[in-house]
């Protein structure tokens, strides 16, 4: 019965060490990070074929991938953020994203689309309708595992990408400065089709 709190401790540490690796870059190393990050994602098969791609606004320092709303968007693709469902699911769902989306932040201080009045221009979309994902990741490792916050939001939110086809392009993405020689796997984790960093792309060994 000691493992799975070993692993637990193990994951917890690491967290604090990772968000505190990254919480360390300037500005002017964030903004880097992003550049170079963006251009690996832009020549991905998979980010030029998808035409309703969800990404994140940065929070606590993680990499910046939004330069790339504007290329999807000459593109013809159609971008999404994530929004929590009711406290009971603790699940994603994802709204279309533009210029002129009203915004709030939610109960961790996080900027989402504002969907709490029913607004008619809150086009929701459930997981599922996405073509690929981009996820924030605390850490990785070079075999494509991948360490999350610990909220479970993400792997709750696309379990179902475990038996379901078709299901969207998971790819995680991250600071380089985020990877480990190998993480403390849980059996939650959702597998990635890819990971990509300012300075790799990392492919799950199938």
């Amino acid at each position: 019965m000691t493992e799975p709190v070993t692993r637990d401790a193990q994951r917890r540490a690491l967290r604090r060490t990772l968000r505190q690796r990254r919480r360390a870059l300037s500005p002017r190393q964030q903004r880097l990070a992003s550049e170079a990050l963006c251009r690996r994602l832009r020549r991905l098969p998979e980010m030029q074929r998808a035409r309703r791609v969800a990404l994140y606004l940065p929070n606590d320092a993680e990499i910046d991938a939004t330069p790339l709303i504007a290329w999807l968007r000459r593109r013809g693709a159609r971008v999404y953020l994530p929004v929590l469902r009711p406290l009971a699911e603790n699940r994603l769902w994802f709204v279309h994203y533009h210029a002129a989306t009203p915004m709030v932040s939610n109960r961790f201080g996080i900027r989402e689309p504002d969907t709490r009045h029913g607004a008619h221009h809150a086009r929701q979309v459930p997981p599922w309708a996405l073509d690929l994902v981009l996820m924030p990741l605390v850490g990785f490792d070079d075999q494509g595992n991948r360490l999350g916050m610990g909220g479970g939001f993400y792997d709750r939110s696309f379990a179902f990408t475990r038996q379901r086809r078709p299901r969207p392009r998971l790819i995680g993405v991250a600071h380089d400065c985020q990877r480990v020689d190998a993480l403390p796997v849980a059996g939650w984790d959702i597998p990635l089709d890819a990971i990509v960093s300012d300075r790799r792309v990392v492919r799950p060994e199938s």
